[in-house]
């Protein structure tokens, strides 16, 4: 027996062991110290900050928090499936609308082949915890079957992004009629986008303007065309207004929420969640083009899918699977950050809808930061955890590791799902090298289909 061959193997043995239990150890402290918001009582508490902060959750589990000024948790509500876009009601400090989904997966009346969803606006009194149900509508399927976005137009009416038909409609929420609506199909080819009729456009966001040169016009956020547009209500889409293209990947990549910021705020300028690129970024319209005049991501930053723009500079964003909801100062310094397990929308109440009252990065003069390194407090950011989640990025597919991480277990991040990848990988090295040695003990042998042939 050769000693050297021996040793050999060994060492690769010991080497598959050490992969498989500093990875086994990874997977075991994300187990342990995940984030949370399966109850009341696991949601963690916040620093204190001017204003009341509301974040609401898509994934793992549907809730919606609301902070009071002081950090403390003013209110709490998990009775829908899935919670998205969240606002501000005028005149009312502390009263917000959301757009929430409910999934049916019984058969009954409301749903005869599940499952099936209930799509609905509801106001609710953070202090008193009265809700009241704006408006609502059933839909046909789960996949892709959600509203995202409501935005109000008056006291009266609200624009809808409907995800199930690929349109944006306007409806008087007293008679429930639509009184305007647009579909992507009159604008875009269905062999574009996402798989049609699945998960085409992919409508995630409306944003109707309220004042400027583009007051009573409605901004649209096609992710899967990888664009944000403008509609006029007679005119239909503004072309020369579109930021993006579809696979323009350097400019944008299946975005979330772009508020726009008027004129009297240093605009025209678009602020947007850059998801799929890990990045938040900001677009100034000048000479009848879209320029980018801001960016910022860090390491830990993984498809962020909100960034409000706040009076005085600061930006708050929703970093989804980097979970947490964090303030950046002009400086690009994250002055507030909170963990939350998987957050879709977070609003500063006082500060107005979205980015209302927030200037443009031109007019503040903001610097694009693009931080190499993570939040030094984050223990999740510690090796070898912050590694795999390193590698998780550079090495796999961003969307692979996104959809995995969005149906995973609530405490399964970036890195948890490299180090499960790891151990399969190794898992199937260490059986696939054991089988050719005890193959190769046995006398028997592989020769390769192909050898060179000696010129004659």
């Amino acid at each position: 027996m050769n000693v050297r061959s021996v040793l050999t193997r060994n060492r690769l043995r010991a080497t598959f062991v050490i992969v498989v239990v500093l990875s086994s150890a990874v997977i075991a402290y994300g187990s342990a110290h995940g984030r949370s918001t399966a109850s009341e009582a696991d949601v963690p508490r916040a620093e204190p900050r001017d204003g009341h902060t509301v974040v609401t959750e898509s994934g793992r589990y549907g809730t919606i928090v609301a902070y009071a000024p002081d950090g403390s948790l003013e209110y709490y509500d998990s009775s829908h499936t899935k919670y998205f876009d969240v606002d501000p009601v005028d005149s009312e400090a502390t009263t917000v609308e959301y757009a929430a989904t409910d999934t049916i997966h019984t058969e009954g009346p409301t749903c005869r082949t599940p499952p099936c969803t209930r799509n609905v606006v509801e106001r609710v009194n953070l202090s008193t915890g009265e809700t009241e149900e704006i408006y609502a509508r059933y839909d046909h399927r789960e996949k892709s079957g959600e509203w995202h976005d409501v935005d109000r137009i008056d006291d009266t009416h609200i624009v809808v992004a409907d995800i199930v038909a690929d349109q944006v409609f306007v409806v008087d929420t007293e008679t429930e009629l639509v009184e305007w609506l647009w579909d992507a199909q009159s604008e875009f080819p269905v062999d574009g986008g996402g798989a049609y009729p699945t998960n085409w456009a992919h409508i995630n966001d409306v944003e109707y303007v309220e004042r400027g040169e583009q007051a009573g016009r409605i901004v649209v956020s096609l992710r899967n065309q990888d664009q944000v547009v403008f509609l006029d209500r007679d005119e239909g889409l503004l072309e020369e207004w579109t930021l993006g293209a579809e696979d323009d990947y350097d400019v944008l990549y299946e975005q979330h929420n772009p508020d726009y910021i008027p004129e009297d705020e240093g605009g025209p300028a678009v602020l947007v969640a850059d998801s799929e690129n890990d990045r938040v970024q900001e677009f100034q319209r000048e000479d009848g083009e879209w320029n980018r005049t801001w960016e910022w991501t860090d390491a830990r930053m993984e498809w962020p899918r909100d960034a409000d723009r706040l009076p005085g500079g600061n930006t708050l964003v929703a970093d989804t699977h980097g979970e947490r909801i964090l303030e950046i100062d002009p400086d690009g310094d994250i002055v507030w950050e909170v963990p939350v397990s998987h957050p879709y929308d977070v609003e500063r109440l006082e500060t107005g809808d979205e980015s209302t009252g927030g200037q443009s990065a031109a007019q503040l003069g903001l610097e694009s930061r693009t931080v190499g390194a993570g939040n030094a407090n984050d223990e999740r950011s510690l090796l070898p955890i912050g590694t795999l989640r390193s590698l998780a990025r550079d090495l796999l597919p961003h969307r692979l590791t996104n959809a995995a991480v969005y149906v995973s277990p609530v405490w399964m991040g970036a890195s948890e799902f490299a180090a499960a990848i790891g151990i399969g990988l190794t898992g199937l090295a260490w059986a696939t090298l054991e089988v050719k040695w005890g193959l190769a003990a046995a006398g028997v042998r592989f020769r390769t289909p192909v050898y060179r042939q000696d010129d004659e």
